[in-house]
């Protein structure tokens, strides 16, 4: 029998599962039980507590066959649990370090009380944390210098009840817990209902004076009780229950009063908080939060006026919005006074109404349509060909822009009134900050590959990387995304982590990777004729990453001399990364000696399919070019410093199915060795290239893009099934001949 059973239900939190079950099994205390319960989450939560289950015998798992709510997932896992106390753990929250070691002693310490009360501290996006402010609570001696009980019962420490009454701040002894009967209720406000009852009815209180729970802060979409709905009416049966609690303890009845007061305190905050109640159903809130108050009043005892107040409700939430408004607009005036007609004028197109026919795509910074966006487009004049789009392209590329395409310059007046008008913004980076979305307009982030480097919030430790980026503008811009586009579930726990904001992910696979099932032979054919690859030749697609800690371009590896050594019988396709190519040197490699440059190819797709094998690094291309189920090497001989300098998410030297694509190497005399001796494809890679391409490449069967304009452009509920990877025939090889 475990000391502790530690119990975490949890509902599409996939982004911080793992974090918060690291924070209990990486503990130095190790007498303990997990117990997760998936509750029916749609997302990845019941996989993620399956994976720990097969690695740590101390995890158990019990997978709900529907979703009951918080409070009913706690139950099951009290059902199951065999520890001496019971701790409820959030699942999108964490212990601390060394927490379940000091919460074992101290209940040794104190007799093993019925009620062990720790502090937490509130953990927010930008790295802060702060105590709770009833830190002082817990400290062995009151501030007046008088010294406090070990253990107690909660009538000499009254004040433990203005603690937040939640249930992870407590351990309970779980034979308290079965005499007395406690069980969570359904509904919002779960934890009313059994923190107040175990705190009066403990026999034995003691308190641990240690941060024990870093409770997250989201800033968006995570706290359920933040959302304006109908379901905070819970609150009133769930107080119902708590004075039926009392009315069958009588010893208890001189809680009566307090407990009223505190109701009223507590009806009244919910009723007048802007993000609870409906406005329009306040009215109603507040005439059952009076009768609830006279229901449940003490004889004798004064009562408690229960009504709205109008400047913290809907009416404040208003002027707080005109504030804000006002404030935002002011630079914006100042520029119209200076005289910006452009500016004007993209304001008279924010009040006309939304064109729900006009769609604004863009990819890479304004650079020539390409990437996700430009395969989500295609498909749309397909399905839906009513629908306009119009790209923005800087002015200096629009030359390389395809035939047929509507392209506006970024500040131009075209531009102005596209991204004031459009119902439909698309982009695989941001847009400029000058193009706000107005309400109604859906914005779809389609990403450009699954992140090796780190990203978002996790370049806060990567200041080299960051560049200065401001982290709270890029979450300003996250803010406007409505879908998040995933390639793979790898990619989906990493948004939704480092860019934590309430957008729907999207795991439909890549667009641009479409193409890798749905070309020919003849496809293949045709892109290797067209870069004047020699038939019988190997082409091996050369495409490194960007160097965020050099100041410019420079190749990694001697092109023309790893050519020589390998003989005419290869050639090399050296694709330098896109945002190089402002530098003097990128794309200088010209014809000749068994290297081609295709830096500025239009098209990395048909680079991939014109190849037998990828080299690369860093980059994302490899987990698209895994589709293909042709061979990839890394080459990377700047690993350590790349890592140190980025910071990485897999480790591509590890040599563990599903990280690892193929062979790695680091110097250019591995490199050539590797392809003299023919490892490069032999079956060590291709099983190398099989974990990982089930692993990555899940998502990915050639009808993404439609998955996307079925859901984003049309509407449609319900997604395009997904054909088993075994069911997938990639694009063919090269012919060798």
């Amino acid at each position: 029998m475990p000391r502790i059973s530690v119990v975490v239900p949890a509902y599409q939190v996939q982004a911080y599962l793992g974090e918060c079950l690291d924070s209990v099994l990486t503990q130095s205390f190790r007498d303990f039980e997990l117990i997760g319960v998936d509750d029916s989450s749609p997302d990845g939560c019941g996989e993620i507590f399956d994976e720990y289950a097969r690695t740590d015998d101390r995890v158990r798992v019990l997978h709900l066959p529907e979703n009951v709510g918080l409070g009913r997932a706690r139950n099951a896992g009290i059902d199951v649990a065999t520890g001496d106390y019971l701790v409820f753990l959030d699942s999108d929250d964490t212990l601390t370090p060394g927490s379940l070691q000091a919460l074992a002693d101290r209940l040794e310490q104190t007799g093993d009380p019925d009620v062990l009360v720790y502090d937490y501290a509130r953990t927010y996006w930008d790295g802060r944390v702060v105590r709770s402010r009833d830190a002082g609570l817990f400290a062995p001696v009151a501030a007046d210098g008088t010294g406090r009980p070990e253990v107690f019962t909660i009538a000499e420490r009254e004040e433990l009840l203005g603690l937040l009454m939640v249930v992870w701040n407590k351990a309970y002894r779980r034979g308290f817990v079965e005499k007395t009967g406690l069980r969570f209720p359904a509904g919002y406000y779960e934890d009313t209902p059994w923190t107040y009852p175990s705190m009066l009815a403990a026999g034995s209180i003691a308190v641990l004076d240690k941060v024990v729970v870093h409770y997250r802060q989201r800033r968006q979409g995570g706290n359920i009780l933040a959302t304006v709905s109908r379901k905070h009416f819970d609150i009133f049966a769930q107080y119902d229950l708590v004075f039926a609690f009392l009315d069958g303890h009588p010893e208890l009845e001189g809680w009566r009063p307090l407990l009223h007061r505190r109701m009223a305190e507590h009806l009244r905050t919910i009723g007048n908080h802007p993000d609870r109640v409906p406005p329009a159903d306040r009215a109603e809130f507040f005439a059952r939060a009076a009768e609830e108050e006279r229901r449940h009043r003490p004889a004798g005892a004064p009562a408690v006026e229960l009504a709205p107040d109008w400047r913290s409700g809907a009416v404040g939430r208003l002027a707080r919005t005109a504030k804000r408004t006002a404030r935002q607009a002011q630079p914006q005036v100042k520029r119209a006074v200076a005289g910006s007609v452009l500016g004007a004028y993209q304001r008279v197109q924010r009040q006309l109404p939304l064109d729900p026919e006009l769609a604004v795509f863009g990819s890479y910074w304004g650079r020539v349509p390409s990437c996700n966006p430009a395969a989500i487009e295609a498909e749309l004049r397909r399905l839906a060909p009513g629908i306009r789009s119009v790209w923005v392209v800087e002015n200096k590329r629009r030359a390389d822009v395809p035939k047929g395409l509507t392209v506006v310059g970024p500040g131009s007046r075209g531009y102005r009134e596209a991204i004031s008008r459009a119902s439909f913004f698309v982009n695989n980076v941001n847009f400029p900050d000058g193009a706000p979305k107005r309400p109604g307009t859906t914005h779809l982030q389609t990403h450009h590959g699954t992140p090796v480097k780190k990203m978002g919030l996790d370049l806060r430790e990567y200041p080299a990387a960051a560049g200065g980026l401001d982290f709270a503008k890029l979450l300003e811009r996250v803010d406007r995304w409505d879908y998040s586009l995933s390639s793979n579930r790898f990619s989906t726990l990493i948004w939704e982590r480092v860019y934590p904001s309430s957008f729907r992910t999207l795991e439909y696979g890549y667009p641009r990777n479409d193409v890798f099932y749905s070309a020919t032979a003849d496809d293949v054919a045709a892109a290797r004729a067209e870069l004047g690859i020699e038939p019988g030749q190997k082409a091996l697609l050369y495409a490194p990453t960007l160097r965020d800690y050099r100041a410019g371009y420079r190749p990694q590896l001697d092109l023309a001399r790893l050519a020589r050594r390998l003989g005419p019988g290869y050639v090399l396709l050296n694709r330098g990364h896109y945002l190089y190519d402002e530098d003097a040197a990128f794309g200088g490699g010209g014809r000749g000696g068994g290297v081609i440059d295709v830096s500025r190819h239009p098209s990395v797709e048909q680079l991939a399919l014109a190849s037998d094998a990828l080299i690369s690094d860093y980059s994302s291309l490899m987990f698209d070019y895994a589709n293909l189920d042709r061979p990839i090497v890394v080459f990377a001989d700047d690993w350590e410093v790349y890592r140190q300098t980025r910071g990485v998410y897999l480790d591509l030297f590890s040599g563990r199915p599903g990280e690892t694509p193929g062979p790695a190497v680091r110097t250019e005399d591995e490199l050539a060795g590797l392809f003299g001796s023919g490892e490069w494809d032999g079956p060590e890679a291709a099983a190398l290239r099989g974990a990982f391409r089930e692993r990555f490449c899940a998502f990915d069967d050639g009808r993404a893009a439609e998955r996307v304009v079925r859901t984003v452009f049309l509407g449609e509920r319900e997604p395009l099934p997904f054909t088993p990877l075994a069911d997938r025939t990639p694009a063919p090889r090269p012919d060798p001949s």
